[in-house]
């Protein structure tokens, strides 16, 4: 972990090329400083889109890209909300694009899989907030109104608004991005457009009424990629295989079993940490860091040779694409169903229920386009009154795109 010591900036101001937006400039020297820290480099070791990339080739990005990207986009938004009067000094500007920039610094491999696996009920959002903390005591503070917006403390509300909402930079850039890795065209939004489009009024971030067919398609889009990549069902059974190799080593360091592993994935698997075991100087948290794509799949290329049946095979599943065999309903699966697959699992396999248990998973999925329940997309009419996106809408019924699809899932060893 880096000290206390104020650190000073060392770059100029450059331009990178974006695949997506093409020249996207960096006007300040610290948010260079900021993304050459070796926490935000990390990302550049971590997918966008998990394992993705097993149904759609193209779907390599990771998480750096996507966090320029989204610094990008507010540029261009805090630019556009200038030009229609309304003032944002450059010290708002600065915290607005670092916290962008921060909004996923937390995650860690595979995104949300070592969540669900070899650490226990700790949150990426918690761990972003934890290294934000830290970032800012390095630098002397210079992140104090960055983490204001970014936690929604800042008397100007809609700056939180444009880092986190149902129309934020992070959606826009991410719908953009996976899009054009991942070659689904439904996933492509206007984004440009819908900048262009955006004012604020009363302290709240809101589209101007000419705007409300890209809100439409913006909505419809993140519905389409939702079902054709995120919940893409090949994309859940390779996801849910992962997880349940890191359940299935944390099983066996519990019992001592010898496993390779670098040295911060060892120290999760062979230590129960939870949420009180993080703060800002923690070992955890260091271990954290230190953790990425590459060291999950270096370890399950090696555990595909080891001597225990299930972990051998999970880790062979997933390094040669022999995935599991997925059905999806929209109706729950009966218990007697998964028994039956388990049952036949470990008769085929030899294998105890307990074993058998990791080759079979039923869950359930959600797709909600567009919550209404939460902070709602504002639209100012032509007559200056603000009404929800679902009220000003005569083209589709985004009131129906609000219902959350739940569907339901089995897979299993083929």
């Amino acid at each position: 972990m880096s000290g206390s010591k104020e650190k000073t900036t060392s770059n100029k101001r450059k331009i990178v090329n974006d695949p997506v937006y093409g020249f996207v400039t960096f006007r300040h020297d610290l948010l260079l400083d900021l993304v050459d820290h070796p926490y935000f480099q990390r990302l550049r070791r971590i997918a966008q889109l998990g394992l993705s990339y097993l149904v759609y080739p193209g779907a390599v990005h990771n998480r750096f890209q996507h966090a320029i990207g989204a610094m990008h986009l507010m540029q261009s938004a805090i630019e556009e909300i200038r030009y229609k009067g309304h003032a944002i000094s450059p010290e708002e500007e600065f915290g607005c694009l670092c916290a962008i920039l921060f909004h996923d610094i937390g995650h860690g491999p595979f995104s949300h899989a070592l969540e669900h696996s070899i650490v226990h009920e700790v949150k990426h959002e918690e761990i972003s907030s934890l290294l934000m903390h830290s970032l800012n005591r390095e630098y002397g503070g210079k992140f104090d109104l960055a983490i204001q917006i970014f936690n929604d403390q800042y008397h100007k509300r809609f700056l939180h608004q444009l880092v986190s909402s149902q129309l934020d930079m992070d959606r826009l850039d991410y719908l953009a991005r996976d899009s054009f890795f991942s070659g689904v065209v439904e996933g492509q939004v206007g984004s440009e457009r819908i900048l262009k489009m955006l004012d604020v009024v009363n302290d709240e971030l809101v589209m101007e009424e000419k705007g409300i067919y890209s809100i439409e398609k913006f909505i419809v889009a993140r519905r389409f990629m939702y079902w054709q990549v995120y919940l893409h069902k090949t994309v859940l059974s390779a996801e849910f295989m992962l997880v349940n190799v890191l359940k299935r080593a944390k099983a066996l360091a519990e019992k001592g079993v010898t496993l390779f592993a670098s040295p911060s994935l060892h120290f999760f698997l062979y230590n129960k940490i939870t949420r009180v075991d993080f703060d800002e100087n923690s070992e955890a948290l260091d271990h954290f860091i230190r953790l990425d794509d590459f060291d999950i799949m270096g370890a399950i290329k090696v555990w595909c040779h080891h001597e225990d049946f299930v972990l051998s095979e999970l880790s062979k599943g997933l390094v040669n694409r022999n995935l599991f065999k997925i059905e999806m309903s929209r109706t729950p699966f009966s218990d007697e169903y998964f028994n039956q697959k388990v049952k036949e699992i470990a008769l085929e396999c030899g294998l105890s229920r307990e074993e058998a248990n990791y080759f079979v998973i039923r869950d359930r999925v959600f797709n909600r386009a567009y919550n209404v329940a939460s902070d709602v997309i504002k639209v100012k009419l032509k007559d200056g009154s603000v009404v929800d996106a679902a009220s000003a809408s005569d083209h589709l019924n985004l009131k129906a795109l609000s219902n959350s699809v739940e569907k339901y899932f089995i897979a299993y060893r083929r």
